[in-house]
């Protein structure tokens, strides 16, 4: 029976690699889209565009796992089942329990990976990304430094330059900024410079006019500057300047978050610690996806009409898991003496599969029972 248990286990790993494959890569296209056309407008080069969506796989991983060890699991079971190597099993006196360790030792597997991604990959990754981001986006040469062309480096912001000197003084340069709907700025100046601050690029312009437009009541107020400091940090995107995303801390440090973590976070130590404890919930996800997929198809037994209802219980099941842990974050993150809430779809989760399978075990022993008496009267 252990080479059963093998089997069943190459079968489950087999699946599980081809369905993350195929999500990792669906998933991936769809966020490169986007990356690719944000990347390719400010200027950028395609090993830029190549490196970052590297950094973002490793969180795409991390959300495709579950699904994909769910999709192995009922693609297994329903495959067995079909070809009737379910009743072979049983027949061999194989109960409900007992064939579900080759998928609980595959559940776990993929439990390892998705912590493995949560509290190492995933955040090593993203710290990685904002640095890079960070970078790129503080090199607004290629979106601002165009001869005159007119550029849009954000909505509703536009820039043009008449001309750039070889010293990086930028002469006859316009700015117009329309992204407040109850006015519109327009700022002229014969000469300007980009000034890097600690909190961000600056344009500073000298000897210019700033004009003020409010739509609403037709008024135009207009000031002249001798100099006058533009702060672009707001539209270089990337990290916000001087803020850390709890994201990209290690566990460790989210467990136990000190007065400068939470300055540098800018956020309560209810949040830090929701993303620890959500790290360690995660992996039971994968778990859960494993053992209900194969659970809901052994409790339906053998139909000739296929097995559509047992696979439409599977996936309502893992629905209601998700939503559960939609619900559970938001207690959590409001208050955070509610934390073990974290745990509880995973919990809940092992616990439905577990009572169906409790539930195909006692209808596998009825029949025997009730056969037990007919044989011996037989006799």
């Amino acid at each position: 029976m252990a080479r059963f248990d093998r089997y069943v286990l190459w079968q489950l790993l087999s699946l599980f690699g081809f369905f993350s494959l195929v999500l990792v890569g669906v998933y991936w296209v769809n966020r490169a889209v986007a990356l690719f056309d944000q990347i390719i407008s400010d200027g950028q080069s395609a090993g830029v565009f190549l490196e970052l969506t590297a950094l973002t796989l490793p969180n795409v991983i991390r959300l495709v796992l579950p699904v994909s060890a769910f999709a192995a699991a009922v693609w297994v079971t329903n495959r067995l089942a079909t070809e009737s190597e379910l009743v072979v099993a049983q027949s061999a006196g194989l109960g409900p329990f007992r064939m579900a360790r080759a998928p609980l030792v595959f559940g776990l597997v993929v439990a390892a990976l998705i912590a493995a991604l949560t509290h190492v990959i995933v955040p090593a990754s993203r710290a990685a990304l904002s640095e890079r981001q960070n970078e790129i986006a503080q090199n607004v040469t290629a979106r601002l430094l165009v001869e005159g062309r007119f550029m849009h480096p954000a909505d509703g912001l536009t820039v043009y330059i008449r001309q750039i000197e070889e010293t990086g003084a930028l002469n006859g340069i316009l700015l117009s900024d329309s992204r407040r709907t109850e006015s519109r700025t327009t700022y002229t100046a014969a000469r300007a410079l980009l000034v890097r601050a600690e909190t961000g690029p600056k344009l500073v312009m000298v000897d210019g006019l700033a004009q003020t437009y409010f739509p609403a009541t037709g008024r135009l107020i207009t000031t002249r500057f001798s100099d006058f400091a533009y702060d672009l940090a707001g539209l270089i995107g990337g990290r916000a300047m001087g803020r850390t995303d709890e994201r990209e801390l290690p566990t460790a440090v989210l467990l136990r978050p000190t007065d400068e973590i939470l300055a540098a976070t800018r956020k309560p130590a209810s949040v830090l610690l929701y993303e620890a404890h959500a790290r360690f919930a995660q992996p039971l996800l994968g778990l859960v996806g494993a053992l209900i997929g194969f659970a809901a198809l052994v409790a339906g037994g053998f139909s000739r009409f296929g097995f559509w209802r047992q696979v439409a219980l599977a996936i309502a099941a893992l629905v209601a898991v998700q939503i559960l842990d939609n619900a559970v974050a938001d207690r959590a993150l409001a208050d955070s003496a509610m934390l073990p809430l974290v745990y509880l779809p995973g919990v809940a989760g092992i616990g439905f599969a577990a009572g169906l399978l409790a539930w195909a075990s006692r209808r596998r022993r009825r029949p025997r029972e009730a056969a037990l008496p007919a044989s011996g009267v037989a006799a």
